[in-house]
């Protein structure tokens, strides 16, 4: 166990509060570090505060797993991991220094190196959670062949505490890249996408591509040898990696627009098309980014005939955070979440205005 973090195993408190919680039937607002503002806020539940429930619980490098407390702060983890020289390879957002393990996991968002390397969803391999049967249970194990099949701990990766409140996760990490290039290459959108999808079906060790209306920014990450080759067949000018920071953090000139920020999921290979506003395109193209003042109804249907779904970064009255579900998964999601939280007590409305 690390004595970087502060170790506080604060999880019979947490269950006394969810148990009195369901006696009284109170809904609680799961609270971590407070670092994603674009979430809808609540101030009629009770609060259930995870983050004094901290502490690395098990890490052993050789083996690439760490297990952790949710209520651990993720620059703390961070810290731990790169000193052994590894790190959470879908380099997760964190909002501020104030971010926890356990809202990366509940939101489930991932950064630039999502399409190459994977989701956050990818790497949970186990997990404890509280359920609104008032169980403190353990899902999935602390090592890959324990994770074959259906895993209800991987349900917790994006489900923003809505079928429990996670005290703990096992994840897997993976050595960092020996060797990291950025690339800048001036061209239009349309030619930098189909630019990145023939250079993927090449095999060329991409780990980042982000175009921002006129320059396509490329990280290319792995071997010294693998990454040397590909840079000199790409051409470009090198520019500092901390552009991947900025993009990840929503800290590049591009956010700083006073409009409503949007975050279009769009399929791979979707090609470019005009969206009544001005466009980051990220993953590749597969996450789009969008400031736009449009109405928020328009930007669903384009996000929708594009196969993806919006979701709004900047609250506002009247327009739901997130794209609707369609119905067949809408009543799967309530299915889900009435085994787990038959009284529905965690996080109500947060995801979706019904149940």
């Amino acid at each position: 166990m690390s004595s970087e973090i502060a170790a506080n195993d604060h999880s019979a408190v947490l269950l006394e509060q969810v148990e009195m919680a369901l006696a009284q039937h109170r809904p609680l607002r799961i609270k971590g570090g407070g670092s994603k503002t674009f979430l809808p806020q609540d101030e009629q539940s009770l609060s259930l505060d995870i983050a004094p429930h901290t502490g690395i619980v098990n890490y052993d490098p050789s083996e690439l797993v760490v297990s952790v407390r949710a209520g651990t702060r993720m620059t703390d983890l961070i810290s731990v991991l790169e000193a052994s020289n590894q790190m959470l390879p879908f380099e997760p957002p964190l909002f501020g220094p104030t971010a926890t393990v356990g809202g990366m996991i509940a939101t489930g968002l991932s950064g630039p190196r999502r399409p190459w390397a994977g989701s956050a969803r990818d790497y949970v391999l186990g997990a404890r959670v509280i359920t609104g049967l008032g169980k403190h249970l353990r899902f999935g194990g602390e090592v890959m062949k324990n994770v074959a099949g259906y895993d209800a701990s991987r349900l917790m990766a994006g489900s923003y505490g809505c079928l429990g409140a996670l005290t703990e996760v096992s994840l897997k990490v993976l050595p960092i890249p020996r060797s990291q290039v950025t690339l800048k290459l001036e061209m239009d959108a349309h030619l930098a996408l189909k630019s990145v999808r023939d250079w993927q079906r090449q095999g060329l060790p991409l780990s980042g591509a982000c175009h921002d209306g006129a320059t396509l920014f490329i990280r290319l990450e792995g071997g010294t040898a693998s990454v040397q080759q590909a840079s000199q067949q790409l051409g470009g000018e090198e520019v500092d990696s901390s552009f991947w920071t900025a993009l990840r953090e929503l800290q590049l000139p591009f956010f700083n627009d006073q409009r409503p920020l949007w975050r279009l999921s769009v399929p791979p290979n979707t090609p470019w098309v005009d969206l009544p506003g001005d466009v980051l395109l990220d993953w590749g193209g597969a996450q789009r980014w969008l400031k736009s003042a449009t109405h928020a109804a328009e930007i669903r249907t384009q996000a929708k005939h594009l196969g993806g779904s919006a979701t709004c970064y900047t609250p506002k009255p009247g327009i739901e955070t997130f794209h609707p579900l369609p119905e067949g998964l809408m009543r799967l999601h309530q299915r889900i979440k009435t085994q787990l939280d038959p009284q529905h007590i965690f996080n109500p409305g947060l995801l979706y205005a019904t149940p």
